[in-house]
């Protein structure tokens, strides 16, 4: 009881004080305690303010990179007290530490700790916020800055990660303010649901994370860091779906360049300023978005007249020709190329043949994917994405279908699944007579939409007999195929 009777006097001493002496002196006795703190503690203390200055104006960076940093780590097993928030424009939970708690790190094996401060000005409803950095002393010269450069890095890329993507149009005004409109970009493609052969997707993936993590490389040899791709191949056979995968993949926004609405090569050149770093650029059907102009375009109106519309797609040649060879060639591997860091710029095209070799050479486009009709791997992906089924008794049938010229694209397969998604077996089997009209040359003019309604909607009876006509005369191989259709329809009795 004395004990707390004279901690209780020494409290009402120090108050008394406080009243009495004048707020310089008390300064600069706080001043001498904190000295003397400093000289006897073992830690080094670093003060980050949300604003640089007095002003409360310039919002100070690192302040911001401390806070995304400490929502990448997992700080609800350090501490105990977080606020929670979501954003319209995310789906995912953020947590700032709660105000004068503390969270504990680790940096190449020693402990340091964040402590948030908030503090409400008098007379006023505004709050000042800050963290502090606790570190050993001993060690804070060398700890210092490559900790913060952690912490910098690791908070951008986690806001990278967790920022809402952005699917990006040109809107024919690229030389104003802004030359693009956006949407929120959620596709759901991924390199897991995609119907690619495992060999190519570890390729791709490889290739694409390769190219996220090089920026030193990138900046050791002189290149500027952009990687391009050349996707080809018929139409339905996933290349727009490839490049969702590839977005999500890499986190990246996408634009969808759209050339026939771009005037000239100015406004070409203010669109890619205009584009943001850790993106991805596409034009689709390069080879009729536009009528390259120049002097190819010349030499080729003095031969034959234009034509109104490109041969494999739309478009309108005297609109097209506005901006020039010369100018995409810049946009690709020139000195506008180099506008923005980590940027992926994406060809699509339904026949390479056509595009002019200069666009498309390596250093333009590096990586030239073929995406054909679907391979065994892909169609087991495609089955387990609508059907939910791993395996079954047929596909050594599909597989002797693909491999003797029926292979069908995945949008072809994707749209048979679809409509035949509540029964298995019916689905497979309406692929297996599409792929062997497919090898039978089969009136082309008879969509796979009406072969599989005719397969649907005629009985089982009825079924077995046009197959067994249909196969009398034709190779041992869809003698086999048919048998095994049959064997399998007999054991189901369907």
């Amino acid at each position: 009881m004395e004990l707390l009777t004279q901690m209780w006097s020494f409290l009402g001493l120090l108050t008394v004080l406080q009243n009495i002496l004048p707020t310089q002196l008390l300064s600069f006795l706080h001043s001498i305690y904190e000295s003397v703190q400093d000289v006897f503690s073992p830690y080094s203390y670093f003060e980050i303010p949300e604003f640089n200055g007095y002003g409360g104006i310039d919002v100070n960076d690192l302040y911001l990179h401390v806070n995304l940093y400490l929502n990448s780590i997992n700080t609800s097993t350090t501490c105990r007290h977080l606020t929670l928030s979501r954003s319209k424009s995310s789906n995912r939970i953020s947590y700032t530490v709660a105000p004068n708690h503390t969270v504990h790190d680790s940096f190449k094996g020693h402990h340091l700790s964040w402590t948030h401060h908030v503090e409400t000005a008098q007379d006023s409803l505004d709050e000042k916020r800050s963290f502090t950095l606790k570190l050993p002393k001993r060690y804070h010269m060398t700890l210092l800055n490559p900790y913060l450069e952690h912490v910098t890095t690791r908070g951008e890329e986690f806001k990278r990660v967790s920022s809402e993507r952005r699917l990006f149009t040109n809107n024919g005004h690229g030389s104003f303010e802004s030359g693009w409109s956006s949407v929120p970009f959620r596709h759901p493609s991924t390199f897991d649901t995609l119907a690619l052969e495992p060999e190519l997707k570890k390729q791709l993936t490889d290739d694409l994370k390769a190219f996220s993590e090089g920026k030193e490389f990138y900046n050791k040899i002189g290149r500027a860091w952009k990687r391009g791709y050349l996707l080809h191949g018929p139409p339905g056979s996933g290349k727009s779906s490839l490049i969702a995968a590839m977005a999500n993949f890499l986190s990246y926004n996408v634009y969808d360049l759209e050339l026939s609405k771009v005037s000239d090569n100015s406004e070409l050149r203010a669109l890619i300023i205009q584009t943001t770093s850790r993106s991805i650029i596409v034009i689709e059907d390069i080879d009729c978005s536009i009528d390259l102009t120049g002097e190819r375009i010349t030499k080729n109106r003095r031969l034959r007249p234009m034509t109104k519309n490109c041969q494999h797609g739309s478009g309108n040649g005297e609109d097209n020709g506005r901006v020039t060879l010369s100018g995409l060639l810049n946009f690709t591997d020139g000195l506008w190329s180099c506008c923005g860091e980590e940027k992926v710029i994406v060809f699509t095209t339904n026949h390479r043949d056509t595009i002019d070799p200069a666009l498309i050479r390596c250093g333009r486009m590096d990586v030239h994917v073929s995406l054909d009709t679907c391979g065994m791997h892909a169609f087991k992906t495609l089955v387990k994405n609508y059907l939910g089924v791993d395996s079954h008794v047929l596909f050594d049938v599909v597989e002797s279908c693909i491999r003797s010229g029926g292979g069908l694209t995945p949008a072809q397969i994707s749209e048979i699944l679809l409509r035949n998604r509540r029964n298995a077996d019916v689905a497979v089997k309406a692929v297996i007579t599409v792929m062997q009209a497919k090898i039978l040359g089969a009136d082309m003019a008879k969509s796979p939409e009406s072969l599989d309604r005719g397969l649907t909607e005629s009985s089982p009876q009825k079924k077995r007999e046009e197959r067994s006509n249909s196969w009398e005369s034709k190779a041992k191989f869809l003698v086999r195929l048919t048998s095994l259709t049959k064997s399998d329809s007999g054991r189901r009795g369907i």
